[in-house]
């Protein structure tokens, strides 16, 4: 197969063509080229829903909100739980698995989930429900052994958070600081234990559900923009994170700051009422809040975040990477996330006004 258009790469769009069969057999340049973007395929590391659907209501809710994300250039999505009875987190978590095992035909590709709740300070909630647990050694080698989890959110203040880190590493699973009250130094000490075990620690939703950067209080999200290794997410559709702090952020962390949605079943459905793990939702101007008013995951996709990033300031390339080829590397998804030779064909084509025109995943267009 061939696409002609302007090839989104890492540090240049050039007019060319990608040549491809299951994975990227050549990129060349070319003159003339249709008026058209190609992008590497989108990677959502935390989703709870969408179109209707919602993750913690099983596998075909799990391939529902899938195709929907496919249809705003996802070609990767982490199926995300919310915190909820410890029998529904288990369930949804084999739900996963049995999706990861049999696959999406014509979907994304599923290679685990992200375990948000409910190993998370009780009094970070955020929108959250009441069902927070201690990560028990018991219950920390349940959800491992599900064989599901490939991002797991701590926060590191929980008695046998230390252990439950050591135990998460060992098994492969990047562990993310979140809905945590944690300090500066407790969240320091907790990335230096991660990466010094030779895992991957990330922040979840930063400067969202920890405390804020204060001058002799710096807490958890500067400890995340600090270092030289941990990764974090962003949801940037503008109501989550101011765009200067988006700005900032991008300049500090570079290639290190990750692009998620956080959406919700809600997405795709414009305003109305809606439904987070058992409680009650209302989308008012595309944010979506409890009845209380504290924000309620979000109904952001992809494409939009590519585009609120650029109308931000920054570059179609830099763009194109908080999207795609920096959650690609915090994943370790290395055959995916760029455009060049060898890697997945995961593509995705947009029109000038940068609206999704078609999806391709692993070679096979699907949407």
């Amino acid at each position: 197969m061939n696409i002609d258009g302007h090839i989104v790469l890492p540090d240049r769009v050039m007019p060319g063509r990608v040549v491809f069969d299951t994975a990227i057999t050549d990129v060349r340049p070319l003159s003339l080229v249709p008026d058209r973007y190609i992008l590497p395929g989108f990677i959502d590391g935390h989703v709870h829903g969408g179109g209707g659907a919602d993750m913690m209501d099983g596998v075909d809710a799990i391939r529902h909100l899938a195709m929907f994300h496919l249809t705003h250039g996802v070609t990767t999505l982490l199926p995300t739980t919310i915190t909820a009875p410890w029998i529904d987190v288990m369930a949804a978590l084999h739900a996963v698995a049995d999706v990861m095992h049999l696959g999406i035909y014509g979907g994304p590709s599923i290679p685990g989930a992200h375990l948000e709740g409910p190993f998370i300070n009780p009094h970070r909630r955020g929108a959250q429900p009441p069902f927070t647990v201690l990560p028990t050694s018991a219950r920390v080698s349940a959800v491992i052994e599900t064989g599901a989890i490939k991002v797991v959110t701590l926060a590191p203040e929980l008695e046998q958070a230390e252990a439950a880190i050591q135990k998460f590493v060992k098994a492969g699973i990047r562990v993310n600081i979140g809905h945590t009250l944690a300090g500066y130094e407790q969240a320091e000490r907790a990335i230096c234990r991660i990466c010094g075990m030779g895992g991957t620690a990330g922040g979840t939703h930063l400067f969202n559900a920890m405390p804020p950067v204060m001058a002799r209080a710096p807490g958890a999200a500067a400890a995340l923009l600090c270092s030289d290794m941990a990764y974090a997410e962003m949801v940037f559709d503008t109501h989550h994170v101011h765009p200067a702090l988006f700005r900032l952020a991008h300049r500090v962390m570079g290639n290190r700051l990750v692009f998620v949605t956080d959406a919700m079943r809600a997405a795709g459905a414009g305003d109305g009422p809606s439904e987070l793990g058992g409680q009650n939702v209302m989308v008012a101007d595309g944010v979506a809040r409890l009845p209380d008013g504290t924000l309620a995951g979000s109904v952001l996709t992809l494409d939009q975040a590519l585009r609120n990033a650029m109308q931000a300031g920054a570059s179609l390339p830099q763009a194109a990477a908080l999207v795609s080829t920096h959650a690609a590397n915090w994943l370790g998804l290395h055959d995916r996330g760029v455009l060049m030779p060898g890697r997945r064909a995961d593509i995705v084509i947009m029109g000038a006004d940068l609206s999704v025109q078609e999806v391709w995943v692993n070679g096979r267009r699907c949407a």
